[in-house]
């Protein structure tokens, strides 16, 4: 391919812009396959960039639209590149604010392509290249195993875990391929922390939020008993907790929580002394929201 990102690495198929300035693209790779990434606009200020690291995912996490197209094949450090090339060049001709930091939360499990996010992430934090700090791209992983977080020990990035549930038996519903107890994945996210500089021990603990599922406050004690395993044993952690309101996929079998609910759980977060940020739903009106990165294009008629 020469090198070449357009029409080489990966061609723009299709654009989506939700209300809010929330934008999906939508790419076909040099093999047909497509894959989305998606811009999210800050208060005209700043753009977050949600990355995929696959098409499809093996995970299949109940509430995930991706979760059920299963993995079909890893994407190449180009492919993963080519997805912020694409974006920055939107970013310009529509005007929407320069891209600041970038998540690795979009379509498949980073841990299940690693030694390519990792490449990504040294080349995005180059300052030759994309010139972000490591401090401002976050690589999330299901954890599905203990040494998965090592795989990011050294990666120039924000380490955060998609933990949806602490209690093994609620987890394992959430998260059906879990293999391992939580205790044991979190003694693993310890162990890749603590071979980190203290500078990049921050890291985030992530929660899908379901009605009446995983949005009680005993949900949330739980939660508290076991970060604080994890601030106790690594010097210099900083924890936050980023809580996901659950996104419609057309998925009967759950449902967003109330928004009392959402904040009760935080602050009860809060009142233990953990750090817990509610994110704020972005583009669902165009299934550009988390959990909703399936390449089915809405018809015309939806």
């Amino acid at each position: 391919q020469g090198g070449k990102v357009e029409g080489g690495v990966a061609s723009l198929s299709y654009i989506s812009q939700a209300n809010d300035s929330t934008t999906k693209l939508l790419l076909k790779l040099a093999d047909g396959l497509e894959i989305e990434t998606v811009i999210i606009p800050w208060n005209g200020q700043r753009s977050t960039l949600c990355m995929s690291t696959q098409v499809g995912c093996r995970q299949g996490c109940k509430f995930c639209a991706t979760g059920r197209m299963g993995r079909i094949r890893n994407l190449t450090t180009d492919e993963i590149l080519a997805q912020m090339f694409f974006a920055k060049k939107i970013c310009r001709l529509e005007g929407l604010p320069e891209i600041s930091n970038t998540v690795f939360m979009g379509m498949g499990e980073s841990a299940d392509n690693a030694d390519n996010v990792v490449k990504a992430t040294e080349i995005l934090t180059t300052r030759e290249l994309f010139q972000l700090s490591a401090a401002k791209v976050t690589v999330s992983t299901v954890g599905p195993t203990p040494d998965a977080f090592k795989s990011f020990s050294k990666a120039p990035c924000v380490i955060a875990w998609s933990v949806h549930a602490v209690n093994d038996e609620l987890r394992r519903k959430l998260v059906p391929t879990t293999r391992y107890p939580m205790a044991e994945l979190r003694q693993g996210m310890i162990d890749a922390l603590l071979e980190r500089p203290t500078n990049l021990r921050t890291t985030m603990l992530e929660v899908a939020l379901m009605k009446g599922v995983n949005d009680r406050l005993e949900h949330a004690d739980e939660l508290v008993e076991f970060a604080k395993v994890i601030t106790d044993s690594v010097p210099g952690c900083k924890l936050m907790v980023n809580l996901i309101p659950f996104n419609d996929i057309g998925n009967t079998e759950f449902e967003r929580p109330d928004d009392e609910d959402v904040v009760a759980f935080q602050k009860r977060l809060q009142e233990q002394g953990l750090y817990a940020h509610v994110r704020t739903t972005r583009g669902d009106d165009k299934t550009a929201a988390c959990g909703q990165l399936s390449t089915k294009r809405r018809n015309a008629t939806q």
